[in-house]
This record gives C-alpha cells, sequence and structure tokens, in this order.
C-alpha cells in the first residue's frame, strides 16, 4: 500500500504536485517562530527536507524510484571565531582572516574516528542555495572527516552565481587560496579526486560556464581528476592552470610568489589541446607518471583466476564473443556489476536483446542484492535500496522511432558520460546495430571503419567500450559439445580480433556444468595475458563463482548469496586470501559512506 504525506504528519493541502512548504511536525513546536514554514516537500518525487532541524523523508510507493535523502549538519549561527593558533596557522598559508571570514571557515571540537576523541578541528562549511549541507573536518595530524551520511557537493558550489566561468581545485585550501587571489567562482572536489558520484547532483550549476579552468594537482590523483573532469564537461571549454616554478598545486604557488601571481595562473592556462595534435607539454606529466611508478595494472574485478589473467582500462575496446546460450551477457553483467561496485564505474546499456528493460534490471538487481527476483526473495526495504543502486549507476539506451546505427548509440552515450558520468558502454549484441553498406564497400571494410569509431569513442570520451559479436556457425568437438570460438570466427571480418585490445570467448560446458571465459587477446602485457578461467553459475541469482575443480561435473561450490549493498564491498567481493594489485578503492574496503577522507601524517606545521 502506497503512503502518504500525512502518514508522516506532513500537511500539503490539496496539493499533488510540485514544490511546496509547510510546517514540519517535527520541529515547529519548539520553535519560537511557529509561522515559519520550514519543511520543504516535493510531492512528485514523495522526499521532504526540513531547513531548520534537517528532517529529511521519502514517501514509498511502486511507481518512483525514492529520492536519495542525506543527513544534515545541524542549522546553526555561522561562528568565524578562530584561535590566534588558528589564524596564523592560515597565515603561513597566506590565508588572510577576511578570507576565512567569507568563506565561513570555523574551529571547534569533533569527533575523529581516526584517532577515536574528540580533536581541535579546523571546520570548512559546505551550503548550497544557502543551506548548510556538510561539513568537513581536519585535525592536527591532518585526519579529515566529512559530517557522516551528508550529502557531497563541490566546495563553494554557491560562488557561481551568475558568472559565467568558474575555477576547480583539488582542496579547500587550494580554494582559498584563488579567493585570496581576487576571484569569485572557485570551488574544490569535496574528496580529494576519490570519487565523482557527486558532480551528477552539480552537473547543472557548471554546465552553463562557457569557461572551466582546472587547478589540480601534479601528480598521480590530480592527473586522474583533471582527465575526469575533462570527459564530464567536455574539452572545448576546459582550461589548464599550471605553475611555472613546478609548485605541486596553488597553495604552495601563492606561498612562493603571492596573489598576483597566482592570480595570473588563470589568463596564462591553456587549452585543451587540439584533438589530433599532440606537443611534448601535453604528454610530459604522464610520461613523468609512468617513469616513476611503472606501468600499472588495471581494474580488476575480485575474481583470484580470472583477474591474473586481466585487468580493465578505460578508454579500450573489448570485444565478447561465444555460441548462442554460451552466458556472453551474464559474464558481460558481471563484470559491469563488479566494475562498478569496486571501483564505482558507472555503466551505460545498448542491449537491445535484453529488452524491455526492466527484465534486464531485474537481472542487475539478484547480481547485486544476491537474492532472487521475487516479492518472496526479496524484501520491500532491499528492493528499494536497490533501485536507488541502480537508478544512480546504470544507464541504458533504447532509441524509440529511430535507427539504431552506431553514430546514433555513440550519440546518445556521449550524452551519458557527460550528464551521467559512465565509464562503461555495452553493445550487446554488434548485430543489432543497423547497418548502411555502401555500394561498392566490402563488409570487411565496413566493419573495419564501424570497429574505429567505436575505439575513436572509447579513448576520446574515456570509456570502456564491451562489444558482444556472435560467431559463425560453429561445428561440434563431439556430439554433444562445440569447439570454443574465436574472434576469428565472429561473422563478417578479422578485424573483430585485430582491432581488439580485449579478446574473450564465453564458452559453456554443459556436461560438466562448466562455464569457461577465454582470454584470448590483451593488447598490453602489463593488463593481463591469454588463458582461460573456469566458472560455475549460479542459477539464484545470475552470480558466477570460481571453479575449485574444473573437471568435476558434481562439484559443490560455495555460491555467494551475500548482498552487495551492505557491510564492506570489498571483503564482500574480493576473498581475503587474494593478494592481487587491486585499485585504491578495494584496498580500503570501498564503503560508500563518508568517513573514506583520510589524511596521513605530514611533517609541515599543524595548526593545533
Amino acid at each position: 500500500m502506497a503512503e502518504k504525506f500525512s502518514d508522516y504528519g506532513i500537511n500539503v493541502g490539496a496539493r499533488t504536485t510540485g514544490q511546496v512548504k509547510t510546517f514540519c511536525p517535527k520541529c515547529r513546536d519548539k520553535r519560537s517562530n511557529k509561522a515559519d514554514k520550514s519543511l520543504s516537500v516535493n510531492i512528485a518525487e514523495g522526499v521532504w527536507d526540513c531547513h531548520y532541524c534537517g528532517w529529511t523523508g521519502v514517501i514509498r510507493n511502486e511507481n518512483f524510484v525514492p529520492k536519495k535523502t542525506y543527513a544534515r549538519p545541524p542549522q546553526r549561527v555561522n561562528k568565524t571565531t578562530l584561535s590566534d593558533k588558528v589564524v596564523k596557522y592560515f597565515e603561513g598559508r597566506k590565508i588572510s582572516q577576511d578570507t576565512l571570514t567569507k568563506l565561513y571557515v570555523g574551529e571547534g571540537k569533533e569527533w575523529m574516528p581516526q584517532t577515536g576523541k574528540l580533536e581541535n578541528t579546523i571546520q570548512w562549511p559546505y551550503f548550497r542555495s544557502g543551506e548548510l549541507i556538510n561539513i568537513k573536518y581536519r585535525d592536527a595530524r591532518k585526519n579529515f572527516k566529512m559530517y557522516k551520511d551528508a550529502e557531497l557537493a563541490f566546495y563553494n558550489i554557491d560562488s557561481l552565481g551568475k558568472h559565467d566561468y568558474c575555477i576547480i581545485t583539488e582542496g579547500e585550501m587550494d580554494a582559498l587560496s584563488y579567493i585570496e587571489a581576487g576571484y569569485t567562482p572557485v570551488i574544490s572536489v569535496p574528496n580529494g579526486g576519490k570519487s565523482y558520484d557527486f558532480i551528477d547532483s552539480c552537473y547543472e550549476d557548471i554546465d552553463r560556464m562557457g569557461k572551466i579552468y582546472l587547478a589540480t594537482d601534479n601528480d598521480k590523483v590530480g592527473l586522474e581528476m583533471r582527465a575526469e573532469l575533462i570527459r564530464r564537461f567536455g574539452a572545448e571549454r576546459c582550461f589548464l592552470v599550471t605553475y611555472p616554478d613546478g609548485s605541486k598545486d596553488g597553495n604552495e604557488y601563492l606561498q612562493k610568489h603571492g596573489k598576483n601571481a597566482l592570480a595570473l595562473t588563470i589568463p596564462d592556462a591553456q587549452p585543451v589541446p587540439i584533438e589530433g595534435v599532440l606537443t611534448f607539454s601535453d604528454y610530459e606529466p604522464q610520461l613523468d607518471e609512468l617513469y616513476h611508478n611503472g606501468l600499472q595494472r588495471g581494474a580488476t574485478i575480485g575474481h583470484e583466476e580470472f583477474d591474473k589473467l586481466i585487468s580493465f582500462l578505460a578508454g579500450r575496446l573489448m570485444i565478447v564473443t561465444g555460441i548462442p546460450g554460451s552466458g556472453k551477457s551474464e559474464l558481460i553483467d558481471e563484470i559491469c556489476v563488479r566494475l562498478n561496485m569496486l571501483h564505482r564505474w558507472k555503466v551505460g546499456y545498448f542491449s537491445p536483446e535484453n529488452f524491455p528493460v526492466e527484465f534486464h534490471v531485474s537481472k542487475l538487481i539478484e547480481k547485486i542484492t544476491g537474492a532472487r527476483f521475487s516479492k518472496q526473495s526479496l524484501n520491500e526495504s532491499i528492493y528499494a535500496a536497490a533501485k536507488e543502486y541502480v537508478a544512480d549507476n546504470f544507464n541504458f539506451i533504447f532509441p524509440k522511432d529511430e535507427s539504431c546505427t552506431l553514430d546514433l548509440v555513440l550519440d546518445k552515450a556521449r550524452y551519458l558520460v557527460r550528464r551521467k558520468g559512465i565509464k562503461v558502454l555495452v553493445i550487446d549484441p554488434y548485430n543489432r546495430l543497423e547497418h548502411h553498406i555502401k555500394t561498392g564497400v566490402n563488409e570487411s571494410t565496413y566493419i573495419s571503419g564501424q570497429l574505429d569509431k567505436m575505439t575513436a569513442f572509447a579513448q576520446r570520451e574515456g570509456v570502456l567500450l564491451i562489444l558482444m559479436a556472435h560467431p559463425r556457425k560453429m561445428e561440434r568437438d563431439d556430439m554433444t559439445e562445440y569447439k570454443v570460438p574465436t574472434l576469428y570466427d565472429i561473422n563478417g571480418s578479422a578485424n573483430f580480433f585485430n582491432k581488439a585490445d580485449y579478446g574473450l570467448c564465453v564458452h559453456r560446458i554443459r556436461k560438466q556444468n562448466l562455464t569457461q571465459v577465454h582470454i584470448q587477446k590483451v593488447k598490453f602485457k602489463h593488463l593481463g595475458e591469454p588463458g582461460v578461467a573456469n566458472f560455475r553459475y549460479n542459477l539464484n541469482n545470475g552470480r558466477y563463482v570460481p571453479a575449485i575443480d574444473p573437471g568435476n561435473p558434481d562439484e559443490r561450490p560455495i555460491y555467494d548469496n551475500a548482498n552487495y549493498l551492505t557491510g564492506s564491498i570489498g571483503e564482500r567481493l574480493v576473498p581475503k586470501q587474494q593478494n592481487l594489485p587491486i585499485g585504491k578503492d578495494l584496498a580500503v574496503g570501498a564503503e560508500r559512506n563518508n568517513d573514506f577522507l583520510h589524511g596521513g601524517i605530514s611533517a609541515e606545521d599543524t595548526p593545533f
């Protein structure tokens, strides 16, 4: 039965749509100003938020995906009184008390999980539309945290106002530095480039900017952040800020040369290089990173034997084949779900064979929750959480009344890169694209051109493009089993093998109840090597588990039925005995909460 706002004591009158302001039943009786309608209610989305006491909630019904709700720090009078020690600390970083006052930088006691006790902290308040939505805390040991379960957004997002440009930095201190240098529309990522989910909620604020100046650190994290912001907002309006003396960030440059010199780094910023033309300075930072840290493996998915053979990089083309019924699409979904949950790679699908989309989503929910998609196996609260998770992380391309050519699909995918931040694009299968081969062009040449378009899209937009393509009719090894196809067996052209960065074949041996994944091509040896990984398929939830004894058809595998939405994602998806070069998110458990901001102890001066 659908809930109503009145079930929570909320009175929206006769309104059935739109946004309304009304009295908050939680705090009205306790307030001196009982006439203040402090509760904002979005009737269409079924959510409410009190700007006074911070009470938020959502009504449940089967007709909409509930909007994510966040905790809010207590709304308070902005305290900007700072101790002399903290003021002197900022003065040492060339940040004036006037700038601190403008940004409401505060100081106070806060419990820090890294030390397990109350610490004196510097506090950076995050405002949006004039309301306090989050606070970042920093103690004397450079430990950081955000207000628990609060919304993430760009720091100082309200500063954009009516400006047509903005400066994006990697931290609050660098943002304060550019404000000190005289700039107003200056924002910072909230988490030091650890994830970018917050961009979705701030996209419109920045999308209207004519110029975006990227003032990131000149290290691996800074370069990755810069690349992601360019990918999301488009290279044509992004400008790269550099520091002539090689300073690592804006605050260091401010300390060395003063605010006038820092101010000049904005008009001196260079546009993102024109596509197809590279000078040495364009790739020098990446070359230096490669020199100092060597070739690094890509993202892995938490299946040990599989991970030994292959790791994934965005900007690559992966082609998957296999005879009908071998589990190709299920394996692609397994890879996508795990890349998303372990590395936050959002996914876009063009998958007409999984139409209608609700059928496909039901399979993804099974993989995410570990439960069969039914009311008996999946309770309503987990189902609601899974719907919210899918809405945030998986997107679908199904053009209506249009020719589904590759160009159209890639155009829709480009929108999903900008607006939703997808990092994986699945085209499943190739033969469901509509093809128009010009007279005089043979099929092999045409396919070569199509694959070139996919590769160029993957490299330009920074996505892993996964293409599923069927093989020609295969011969049987014996009366029951087919031969293992290769990418050379895909209908139409040997270029399916030649132009792939990764080549996989999914092959089911039915009499052994075994699914084999043949990694037939990994273009770069530091990312993997050819080989075979053996799996058993869990009929309950569509997940794959490694086969311990592949030759034994009676093996009783330990199936994974855990709910990935609870607990530590890294521990649930990656066996503890693994010793693989996994991503940073996995190494810390990749928990999806706001307590991921941990700093080390620095030898530099501290304010306490």
